[in-house]
């Protein structure tokens, strides 16, 4: 398969395309490298794919939001099979400060991949990232992709909730297979820095405060990386049928199942590095939620989507990269 993947520089992305090209698939990348983290991070990973790929990777410098320039790419793309776009504005945080970065990258660039994809001919699949941010305040737990998320609490959850409709549109219109998946609370090696195992090991390792919202009443679906991209992989191997009178979209999660209290993950950090944590005990922060779970047994059936690393095996391993990273 030819698989074009927005956000190619992204912890996410660039996981992605080195599991693809283990497989023989090709990858066309698309990222704008801009610099709401480390760019470097970013540049680091993007050598990463490149010399794993070879030849069997293409890669375009372009925001997502720009129509005329992503358009232009409708030639050079017209074998690409599958598209994963990750290409977003993350973080709930950072929408309260910058919210026009939210509705340009995860609006209007969300809306320019799905104009590009509904264009090429030989696509098999469009497959996007959406975010467990959609179950806002809600309460039943684990979270079920057939419960409502009407009241998001947060701009980013708006957005992908935004893309969620759009695909439902984009499929109806245009037949064109669509396929959404709620991320849950992802790490592991070559994560983002705005994320809780970097930002927390950062400070550890430095001898500063760590942030703990709700005073650490908090419990979330931590998922490993790797069992991430392995329940992306499972969704391009298994596409859709399209039936007679039925709009070819569908909506998954993709979590690890088994809820992790914030100070527990906290405690693996801490044994990981062999250092405690100063606690800045802290109130829920705007835009947040206490609690996230995952009903993944759709995903199971569907795809055999079986997470298996857990926080006492994931933990370490992001560890020893930082070391490596940052030298440690």
């Amino acid at each position: 398969m030819k698989v074009l993947i927005t956000g190619a520089a992204g912890f996410i992305g660039s996981t992605l395309a080195l599991k693809l090209f283990e497989r023989g698939d090709e990858v066309v990348g698309i990222d704008n490298l801009n610099d709401y983290y480390d760019v470097n991070l970013k540049k680091a990973r993007l050598e990463r794919v490149r010399q794993a790929g070879g030849k069997a990777f293409t890669f375009h410098q372009l925001n997502i939001a720009d129509k005329d320039s992503i358009l232009a790419l409708e030639e050079s793309c017209k074998d690409v099979t599958h598209i994963m776009n990750l290409a977003a504005q993350a973080g709930v945080r950072y929408s309260l400060i910058n919210p026009f970065a939210y509705v340009e990258t995860n609006v209007m660039g969300y809306v320019t991949i799905a104009e590009l994809a509904r264009r090429l001919p030989k696509l098999e699949q469009f497959v996007y990232a959406s975010s467990s941010s959609v179950y806002g305040g809600n309460t039943k737990t684990p979270f079920s992709v057939e419960d409502p998320v009407e009241k998001p609490v947060s701009l980013y959850a708006a957005t992908k909730r935004e893309n969620e409709l759009i695909a439902h549109t984009y499929a109806h219109l245009y037949k064109m297979p669509c396929t959404g998946l709620r991320f849950f609370t992802v790490y592991g090696p070559w994560g983002r820095p705005d994320m809780a195992a970097y930002l927390f090991t950062k400070n550890i390792i430095a001898g500063e405060p760590i942030p703990v919202f709700n005073h650490g009443n908090m419990r979330r679906d931590f998922t490993y990386i790797d069992d991430i991209v392995a329940g992306v992989i499972g969704v391009f191997d298994n596409p859709m049928t399209l039936e007679e009178g039925k709009v070819p979209t569908r909506l998954y999660n993709i979590g690890n199942s088994h809820t992790e209290t914030l100070m527990d993950y906290i405690g693996e950090i801490e044994k990981a590095l062999g250092k405690k944590a100063i606690y800045d005990f802290l109130p829920m922060q705007a835009g947040d939620v206490p609690a996230t779970s995952a009903d993944i047994e759709a995903t199971k059936r569907d795809f055999g989507f079986a997470p298996t690393t857990t926080i006492r095996e994931g933990i370490p391993k992001f560890i020893e990269w930082y070391k490596t990273y940052h030298g440690v």
